[in-house]
């Protein structure tokens, strides 16, 4: 076969080698590679295979399939629950009984439950709500996908017509029913009903195909994307193409540079309006697909009927928020406050859906604030609580507009009902599901700028603070530096990131940036960048610095005199500086943590600028904390001397400390072996007897950007090991 609108990914070499569950694997990777077949975390497979009964040593029908949560592109064998077949299809029964009664939808979430004693061999992956879809049908393989193709067709006033036009008797159809056990029943009815269909098209969700033979399977669900997907761009072409699309232009988009300046300039403000009740990371996206459609004279019509597809509303809310505004006037105040006045009716609106649709055991209300914000001429800026979290949402409504897209080209696009989408956005199901999740991380929804990030103290705060669940921005005058910490960070953390997004905000967990702290634009310029990326930030911590030792006559020259305060003392009050605009915009909390020194409280020869300047910066910090607050608390970390990692110690450095205190070493020896001698020298004049390495100062830095020290401001924190020539007097 041949697709133009799928990618064929079956290799039959590969395949030959695999076991039947590393096959499904295997399927489901294929599958879950291609997002025009499903979307981040959508969709399921299954496959009935004969297993050896651990009790009985018997051979019987297992289930394998999907379990709840995880991602087909990424999943592996334990990503998978597997259940006795035949437990599956009895529980028909104990069903039909209890909704007999009258107890039909408590019937259906207990079922859920009673998964758990159908467990083959104990797997403890949770069953997925799709479990019966998979069981019901008798066929060996079994794939449920959500394809924007398919799903325009689903969310298609006509769509029963419409399938029957487009696949005849191979596909059968059934209307909207939420996922679960009844839905699974109604799908095994239709299936006696439509002996030539090998697959159901299910109204407003997507489709389930199935066959004996695992390829086979695999290329009939591609088969009906393709076929789906050739029917709309025919009828979309037909009716103009893109230039009729969404009803034709209504707006003009404005020049990237323009999009810029204004995204950095409201993005910190609009941030603080979304995070009232916690805090938010952006993705911004304005590529030419949803320009196209945030322009359009039908853009405001189809924003407000809302998603259609569970899979996505889960994500972007029953809507998003679109804000009627003309990018042509360039005015940014009015734009300011068409957002204000449009986030006050959102929250009145859901509010109203919440009291509307609630039932008397639903969950509290949520977030009222929405996920998805759209612009004319700007584009899509879109919120989750990490920058993976914020792509999918992106990644989702860019799929809810391919949606919406196909199904105008063929017919009309109709969204599920709101009682309906409620139903599933407070399934009691659902609300368990998001309890059993693992709890945020202590830094979870922070971001976090470090200053100096390229190497040393900088570059193991930024990691530090990564493990805690923080964002970070790793900044510094090497852009290069930088952007390798960053990497190395993104190599560790950045797994299961999404793919929408554009420019500077398609990034993960971590960026790298250039910045010159003696230089006020070059602040703002990655200030800017880092709104962007993430749509604003909670806390800096600044670990750049210079030490210039004097000369051979003990003399300071007057440029490295000023050089040595300019970085170390200036550089961290411009920062501040600028910084407080955005932390004024935003309205939220956050930190400022500025490296000070042991040697600012230590008098003796031969660092003359260095000290003195370190001096100054912890007076800067005292200083500081009373003019941010109480927005934002200031505080330093101290250390002693730190050789390990330090940018400040380079191996010509390394040697004249080894021959200013008369440590024996040969010019040849390795820098790793000399700069162990130099740190512990070091560590014999402190309490501790413990070379300072960059970790311990980084374990400083993660404290008083958290909440443990939430209540300390104007501090600063020694981290050197006991040097009592340090102590406060």
């Amino acid at each position: 076969m041949k697709f133009q609108h799928v990618n064929n990914r079956w290799d039959d070499a590969v395949a030959a080698k695999l076991s039947p569950v590393e096959l499904l694997v295997y399927r489901s990777n294929c599958l879950g590679a291609d997002q025009r077949v499903t979307n981040t975390g959508g969709g399921n497979t299954s496959s009935k295979l004969v297993e050896t009964d651990p009790l009985t040593g018997e051979p019987v029908e297992v289930l394998w399939v999907k379990g709840s949560g995880g991602d087909l592109r990424t999943a592996r064998r334990e990503n998978f629950s597997s259940l006795y077949q035949a437990r599956l299809l009895g529980l028909q029964k104990t069903y039909a009984a209890r909704a007999d009664k009258g107890l039909k939808s408590p019937a259906e979430d207990d079922m859920v439950a009673a998964y758990n004693h159908c467990t083959f061999n104990l797997n403890p992956r949770a069953s997925s709500i799709d479990t019966p879809l998979h069981s019901f049908i008798r066929a060996k393989f079994v794939d449920h996908m959500h394809p924007n193709a398919i799903i325009a067709i689903a969310a298609s006033q006509r769509c029963a017509e419409l399938t029957r036009e487009i696949f005849g008797g191979e596909m059968a159809y059934v209307s909207w029913m939420r996922p679960g056990f009844e839905l699974g029943l109604a799908m095994q009815e239709t299936v006696g009903k439509s002996p030539k269909a090998t697959a159901i098209m299910m109204g407003q969700h997507g489709f389930i195909s199935w066959a004996n033979d695992e390829k086979e399977c695999y290329l009939h669900t591609l088969d009906f994307i393709e076929r789906a997907s050739q029917f709309i761009e025919k009828k979309y072409a037909a009716n103009g193409g893109d230039a009729k699309a969404f009803g034709g232009a209504k707006f003009q988009t404005l020049a990237p540079e323009k999009r810029s300046e204004i995204f950095a300039a409201i993005l910190p403000w609009l941030r603080g309006q979304v995070s009232q009740q916690k805090r938010l990371i952006a993705t911004v996206q304005d590529d030419e697909k949803i320009l196209r459609f945030v322009n359009s004279a039908d853009a405001l019509r189809l924003a407000e009927l809302g998603t259609s597809c569970p899979d996505h509303f889960l994500r972007t809310k029953i809507k998003p928020l679109y804000v009627d505004w003309n990018p042509q006037t360039g005015d940014l105040a009015m734009l300011k406050g068409k957002l204000a006045a449009g986030l006050e009716q959102y929250r009145k609106d859901y509010a109203s859906y919440y009291q509307r649709c609630r039932h008397p055991d639903s969950p509290a209300m949520r977030d009222p604030n929405p996920t998805v914000i759209l612009i004319p001429g700007l584009g899509m800026i879109a919120w989750g609580k990490d920058k993976s979290e914020s792509r999918v949402t992106a990644e989702f409504y860019n799929c809810a507009v391919e949606v919406m897209r196909g199904a105008e080209a063929v017919d009309q696009y109709v969204s599920l009902p709101q009682q309906e989408a409620f139903d599933i956005e407070y399934w009691l199901l659902e609300e368990a599901k998001l309890k059993r999740m693992p709890a945020e991380k202590e830094l979870a929804r922070q971001m976090v700028v470090v200053i100096g990030a390229g190497s040393g103290i900088g570059r193991e705060t930024a990691h530090r603070l990564v493990r805690e669940g923080a964002q970070v921005v790793c900044a510094d005058l090497n852009e290069g530096a930088a952007r390798a910490a960053a990497k190395e960070i993104m190599d560790k953390f950045g797994v299961g990131i999404g793919v929408a997004g554009t420019g500077i905000s398609n990034c993960g967990p971590a960026i790298g940036l250039g910045c010159d702290i003696t230089n006020r634009t070059s602040i703002r310029q990655m200030l800017d960048q880092v709104a962007l990326a993430y749509g604003g930030f909670d806390s800096i911590c600044v670990t750049a610095g210079v030490f210039v030792p004097s000369d051979t006559t003990g003399h300071i020259p007057d440029d490295k005199w000023a050089a040595t305060f300019a970085i170390n003392v200036t550089g961290s009050y411009l920062v501040a500086d600028e910084a407080a605009k955005t932390w004024k915009e935003q309205g939220l909390r956050g930190n400022l943590v500025l490296t000070t020194s042991a040697n600012a409280v230590v008098s003796k020869k031969g660092s003359l600028a260095y000290d003195t300047s370190k001096a100054a910066a912890n007076h800067l910090v005292r200083e500081l904390a009373i003019e941010l607050a109480p927005l934002v608390r200031v505080n330093g970390v101290a250390p002693a001397t730190v050789v390990q990692g330090s940018a400040m110690f380079p191996r010509d450095r390394v040697i004249g400390s080894l021959a200013k205190y008369k440590i024996p070493y040969a010019d040849d020896e390795p820098t790793e072996l000399l700069v162990k001698k130099l740190a512990q020298f070091y560590a014999d004049r402190t309490l501790t007897k413990s070379p300072i390495t960059p970790a311990d100062q980084a374990e400083a830095y993660f404290l008083l950007i958290g909440s443990r020290l939430g209540k300390t401001t104007g501090q600063i924190i020694a981290v050197d090991g006991g040097l009592h020539e340090a102590f406060l007097r």
